[in-house]
């Protein structure tokens, strides 16, 4: 079991006062767009790769899920997830996403936010989820966008006075390790295309039914005026696919 970031003590501080990590799900800026892309969850059995602070488990569970299992590398955050985001039927366990095995057909849903991309092995874990998953099941998930990781520090060029011109893409075709600039910490993501992260699942067997790449609501927008930015390139992409 590798280890993470999020397990260290400065790091984990930073990510703690983002807008996501205090507010939940009403504080990420893509929740809009995920929101109406999830299954209905009454009576599933429910898997979370990379659950965090648990905050998709307990909705899982708010509306109706039979089982919800949140799976995440980080210590911290599971603690932090049994500490706010509990419930009889939710479990938490400490697995990376790439070395957890289940049984087939384990699973009616399985969903992941904003992991992905730590991972080096995208293909091989899209068809283990498509094993665990039963007939009918969802998967759904949300990435850094290929846009945003292609370049790999995720900083945008700016002039003398800190504005920003434009955000670099370099070494699009190239996948492979990045090592991006977040919350002032040098941490090692994943870039891929997305022509890989289309036909990763596809060849494992999935059937798409729907992609979206969120965008600031307007009510983002009036609110935080910076956010503007935030419709000069794409930052996320979310997919949802079924196991017919």
């Amino acid at each position: 079991m590798s280890a993470t970031p999020y397990d260290n003590d400065s790091f984990f501080e930073k990510y703690s006062r983002m807008s996501r990590s205090v507010k939940g799900l009403e504080g990420a800026g893509e929740w809009p767009t995920l929101e109406p892309m999830l299954p209905d969850f009454k009576g599933k059995r429910v898997l979370d790769l990379g659950c965090g602070f648990g905050w998709h488990c307990r909705y899982a569970a708010e509306r109706g899920a039979k089982s919800v299992l949140g799976i995440d590398l980080s210590e911290k955050m599971l603690l932090r997830a049994r500490a706010e985001n509990n419930a009889p039927r939710i479990e938490y366990r400490r697995l990376a996403a790439e070395d957890v095995s289940f049984p087939p057909s384990s699973f009616d849903v399985v969903i992941s936010s904003l992991v992905f991309h730590y991972v080096k092995d995208f293909r091989a874990l899209c068809r283990n989820v498509f094993e665990w998953l039963a007939s009918g099941g969802s998967f759904v998930f949300s990435v850094e966008h290929p846009v945003f990781t292609a370049q790999g520090r995720q900083t945008w060029i700016s002039d003398e006075n800190g504005k920003p011109l434009f955000w670099p893409v370099d070494r699009y075709f190239e996948e492979g390790e990045r090592i991006a600039d977040f919350l002032g910490e040098d941490i090692v993501k994943y870039h891929r295309t997305l022509t890989t992260y289309l036909s990763a699942p596809m060849q494992a067997g999935f059937v798409l039914k729907e992609l979206r790449e969120p965008q600031p609501t307007a009510e983002m927008l009036k609110s935080l005026p910076e956010m503007k930015d935030e419709l000069r390139r794409p930052m996320m992409l979310i997919l949802s696919w079924i196991k017919k």
